[in-house]
């Protein structure tokens, strides 16, 4: 929900999808081109900047949406920091270099993906990746994927509501028993609405892919220009020498 409220509430909500697309994947060769882990974390930093200050997203929001993915990061590089031998755990400065280069790259191919998804519509990406003739199966699936996500919230919103209204979740006991009714509730009536969606697809005689309305991008040309020199300065910033 907070990935989609920016992606149709921001500055760069008109710029063209395959320019956001292209500096993105700037972005990520950047990530893998850097020489030291500082370089890759610079370009992290800066495509986090340009997301925040030129598409105005909220630094708040922004935290909260890369919050997740950067401590599944922390707890990953964790691993790579120990060894386990005959006399037990031992940190090696070999794994703390491969543990910094695999983080900055990581945090830099993040931000990346994260820039496209804060400032593009789900339906857009999409229609996006179609023009570049990705199979039709699988785009009907990510579809029903995120259109079953809001359905999703939806469920667990309304039943959670008439649960606290009921006080089931007034203790310990009755927010276990509350939790295990939520989630058995939740299950049958995604099963159910899925099913529903099934069959309302089949009875309109939908045998074909599943297809969205796109605007029309006056200055797609001046906007893909723009991230190719915005994206080889990303490059450049990798580059750049030890």
């Amino acid at each position: 929900m907070l990935i989609d409220q920016s992606a149709y509430n921001n500055r760069w909500r008109q710029v063209s999808p395959a320019a956001k697309a292209v500096f993105c994947l700037c972005g990520i060769s950047a990530a893998f081109l850097a020489g030291r882990p500082g370089m890759s974390g610079t370009v992290a930093f800066v495509i986090a900047l340009i997301t925040i200050i030129g598409a105005g997203i909220p630094v708040s929001r922004y935290l909260r949406a890369i919050a997740p993915a950067l401590l599944f990061l922390g707890l990953s590089t964790l691993t790579l920091l120990v060894s386990f031998d005959s006399s037990g755990i031992t940190f090696t400065g070999a794994g703390r270099d491969q543990a910094a280069q695999l983080c900055g790259r990581a945090a830099a191919s993040v931000t990346a993906l994260l820039f496209v998804a804060l400032t593009t519509p789900m339906t857009e990406i999409l229609s996006l990746l179609r023009k570049l003739k990705l199979p039709d199966l699988l785009l009907d699936m990510a579809v029903i994927g995120y259109r079953m996500l809001f359905v999703f919230s939806d469920a667990v919103q309304q039943i959670r509501t008439a649960q606290s209204a009921r006080l089931g979740y007034a203790n310990y006991r009755h927010s276990l028993r509350a939790l295990g009714q939520l989630v058995a509730a939740v299950t049958l009536q995604v099963w159910q609405r899925a099913a529903a969606l099934d069959l309302a697809a089949s009875a309109r005689c939908n045998d074909g892919s599943l297809r969205f309305l796109t605007p029309v991008y006056g200055h797609a040309r001046r906007d893909l220009a723009v991230s190719l020199c915005a994206g080889a300065g990303l490059i450049m910033i990798a580059l750049l020498p030890v």
